[in-house]
């Protein structure tokens, strides 16, 4: 098949691409800068900086472009930057398709589990409502302008993403160095629950779901045993060979962190109901041989 991808340079979708790639597919990456992106992606990814400049339609549209809600403390102006990065990208992806003379049949574009709110230890699967905070209505307008690809044609498939393990980034490149020289804990009370997903099963979903012509709507893209904080970093703890005894107290990463605070000091205990339902079968269902596996492992 062919794939058209966004965010293709990043953490997740670097190591789509050059799964595509071994699996013989072929592989577009639209970027802000094709010669930059020429250094990570790999041979046989074409990266492109303007959709008219597609010679032939992709069957299969990826859509992980977004700015990490980590970029630093949240004010008005970043706030706008994850808007445009998101919903932005989607509405360009839409005025394209609707230029294609053979449009693409599939649109996997990307959400977040922070669709659902602050939910302490409730599960929640795909039919749980939204939240009604800063993260969850992002996600909302991202999903909603995924959702305007169903009248051009294509199938849309909404995919929540949990916290991403794998080496070389995600929430592990922040957390390892302070693991590693014994100063790692919990936050808060650490008993918020964290969605988690490894970064292998998460590409594994992403082409499942690219080759399943009967699969439509959101799909929660998290492992399917959520761990609370406490227990997530003691396992992080026990796959370095570091014990695990600090822990940063709600206040101090308020005061740190600002509105993004929220974000640590709180959870969600999502499902991926409806992906176990379709018979995916995770090869990382649980967090400790997950973690073992990313701070191991080599791209």
């Amino acid at each position: 098949m062919k794939f058209l991808v966004t965010g293709g340079t990043g953490f997740i979708g670097s190591a789509l691409c050059k799964r595509l790639i071994n699996e013989g597919h072929a592989v577009d990456v639209l970027t802000r800068d094709a010669e930059a992106a020429r250094q990570v992606l790999p041979v046989g990814a074409v990266p492109i900086e303007n959709l008219e400049k597609l010679e032939q339609s992709p069957q299969v549209i990826v859509n992980l472009a977004g700015k990490s809600l980590g970029s630093g403390r949240w004010n008005d102006k970043l706030k706008q930057e994850f808007i445009d990065s998101r919903v932005g990208m989607t509405e360009r992806l839409l005025d394209y398709i609707k230029t294609c003379s053979e449009r693409p049949t599939v649109l996997i574009s990307g959400s977040a589990v922070g669709y659902y709110g602050a939910c302490d230890a409730q599960p929640l699967s795909e039919e749980a409502r939204p939240g009604n905070e800063y993260q969850s209505r992002l996600c909302q307008r991202w999903e909603d302008a995924a959702l305007k690809a169903e009248p051009l044609g294509l199938r849309v498939c909404r995919i929540r993403i949990g916290a991403v393990l794998g080496p070389g980034g995600g929430p592990l490149q922040s957390m390892l160095p302070s693991f590693k020289f014994f100063a790692g804990g919990w936050f808060g009370s650490g008993k918020q629950m964290l969605s988690w997903i490894h970064r292998e099963d998460l590409i594994r979903i992403i082409i499942f779901l690219a080759e399943k012509d009967t699969l439509t709507g959101a799909f929660n893209a998290t492992a399917p045993n959520p761990v609370t904080n406490k227990t997530f970093s003691k396992a992080l703890g026990r796959a370095l060979n570091r014990p695990v005894w600090a822990w940063v107290p709600a206040p101090v990463v308020r005061l740190l962190l600002g509105g993004m605070a929220h974000l640590i000091l709180t959870g969600q205990n999502v499902i991926p109901k409806r992906l176990l339902d379709a018979n995916f079968k995770f090869n990382y269902p649980e967090v400790e041989p997950a973690l073992r596996d990313a701070v191991r492992a080599k791209d």
